[in-house]
């Protein structure tokens, strides 16, 4: 029973990852405590890059976008991310930390410090010393919330991605946003929400700026509202992350069945220019490399297989070989493709060759084997 404890203790802590930390700031002229979610891989993928979330109100907000992460990096739906949670609720930090000039309505005195804390000390602290991808979220509730935008007032801002829920917006924020998201020159991913029991004063500047913000066309932009019958100003939180983290992130998902009956399966060829085109798209999009899933490889094969279009697994194939170069998946890729064809002898010498690499997804040695006698039995034999 003790070892039991023991292992399912140590087994918790290897997966959370979770440190807390002071962090000395000279912008701020003070201490701050800071509290880091790594992914449960980070030691395991020295070579591994992951996105970075800055959390405002990290001391309430750190745990559900914690568990939300964990829960659809385990299905692979969302990227593994570094959580970083700045406490402003110890002693009412948040209210001075988001103070603005109400004349010209941009961050003034601590409020002006902490906007150089975050960008200028606190990120270049964590990507120094984390494996940092360079896609950067930023998230808050109601002020904090509201606090965020004033990073899209720069004409390079420093995150891609913002998640404002129920912001209490700055002055003229309702206008001053859609005018700098108008004039973005690359991508950003925009999520803002509100509960039906938020403050009517609240909703009315949220509505207005969802309003505005609809009327851009700006490909650049990525963004969403939601606005959830029934919740709370503080349920509202627990509505909101997951749906903003699924539009951040929805390139990312390997291939549905959905998107294999609708988009894939359809096409009269380049099933493997889909897969290619998808991941180069991932990278584009969200700024570091995913290699391609076995499940996804499997995906296009099916679709190959469905249209007859045998020619192309030998382009799956080279794919194959270039991601997994020590795996039995190239070779079995260009097996399946002559088996189809007919040429059995060939089939057969791709399975044996298979059958000596590693494993992968579905794939076995036996697999290979049992394919591999199938095409001799079928391989005409010598006069």
């Amino acid at each position: 029973m003790k070892h039991t404890l023991l292992l399912l203790l140590f087994s918790a802590t290897v997966f959370s990852q979770k440190t807390t930390e002071t962090f000395v700031s000279t912008k701020l002229g003070e201490s701050r405590e800071i509290t880091i979610g790594l992914p449960a891989s980070y030691e395991k993928n020295p070579n591994k890059q992951y996105p970075i979330l800055i959390l405002l109100d990290g001391d309430y907000l750190f745990d559900p976008f914690f568990g939300a992460l964990n829960y659809g990096a385990y299905w692979d739906d969302l990227p593994e991310t570094i959580i970083v949670g700045i406490s402003q609720n110890k002693n009412q930090e948040r209210i001075e930390d988001t103070n603005y000039d109400d004349f010209n309505g941009v961050p003034a005195k601590k409020g002006a410090s902490f906007f150089e804390f975050v960008g200028g000390e606190l990120l270049p602290y964590i990507e120094k010393k984390y494996r940092v991808a360079p896609f950067r979220i930023i998230a808050g509730h109601d002020t904090t919330a509201g606090y965020l935008n004033f990073y899209l007032y720069k004409e390079n801002p420093v995150f891609n991605a913002y998640i404002s829920l129920s912001p209490e917006l700055a002055p003229e924020m309702e206008v001053r946003i859609p005018e700098n998201l108008a004039k973005l020159k690359k991508p950003v991913f925009y999520y803002q929400s509100s509960g039906e029991g938020d403050l009517k004063e609240v909703k009315e500047d949220i509505k207005t700026l969802d309003t505005n913000i609809k009327q851009l066309t700006n490909p650049m932009l990525n963004y969403k509202y939601d606005e959830f019958k029934g919740a709370s100003h503080y349920s509202t939180v627990l509505y909101s992350i997951p749906n903003a983290l699924y539009q951040f992130f929805d390139c990312y998902k390997p291939i549905s069945m959905a998107e294999f009956t609708e988009k894939i399966a359809i096409l009269p060829s380049g099933y493997t220019k889909y897969l290619t085109d998808k991941y180069d798209g991932i990278e584009k999009i969200l700024g570091f490399k995913v290699p391609i899933r076995a499940t996804d490889f499997k995906a296009i094969e099916a679709a190959i297989l469905k249209n007859k279009a045998y020619q192309e697994l030998d382009d799956l194939s080279q794919i194959a070989k270039k991601n997994y170069p020590k795996s039995m998946l190239a070779d079995y890729e260009l097996g399946l493709m002559f088996e189809k064809l007919g040429d059995t002898k060939k089939a057969a010498k791709a399975y044996q060759k298979a059958s000596q690499l590693s494993e992968i997804g579905d794939l076995t040695k036996n697999m290979m084997l049992e394919k591999f006698d199938e095409m001799q039995s079928l391989t005409p034999k010598k006069k």
